[in-house]
């Protein structure tokens, strides 16, 4: 299921996936379609910096959960949201990188954390819903 339109505001995307292969690389390109219609001003690296971290909340929750996965970004006044909902009820938790077997680490932390001006975690009893807001 998916949304997005145009008319003079732009509509939220929601996309949901089945959680399988290629969910992280059509999450990607659905979350840059969306990007690539906002006709806000904006920094050059931010479409870079929500397509990063739409990638690794997508990547943690196919990683972590099993299907299916909901993406919804929302353009606000100089922000997007995005939300990444999920089956697994397990909070996100820091882990050390790891720099040899390439099982990752790097993401909840380092990317997401640092790129986001908020980040929260809904839990719900089915799963959990993640929400990060990026400057746009």
């Amino acid at each position: 299921m998916e949304s997005s339109a145009g008319s003079g505001v732009q509509a939220p995307l929601y996309v949901a996936f089945d959680g399988g292969s290629g969910t992280c690389v059509h999450a990607r390109e659905k979350a840059a379609a969306f990007l690539a219609t906002l006709a806000s001003a904006r920094r050059d690296e931010a479409m870079g910096e929500v397509l990063l971290v739409v990638s690794e909340l997508v990547t943690n929750a196919v990683r972590h959960a099993p299907g299916p996965v909901v993406l919804a970004l929302n353009a606000g006044a100089g922000s997007v949201r995005i939300t990444v909902r999920d089956t697994s009820t397990a909070l996100p938790a820091p882990r050390a990188p790891d720099l040899v077997g390439g099982t990752g680490g790097f993401g909840w932390p380092t990317i997401i954390q640092r790129l986001a001006a908020d980040v929260s975690v809904v839990p719900h009893p089915d799963g959990k819903e993640i929400h990060a807001v990026l400057p746009w």
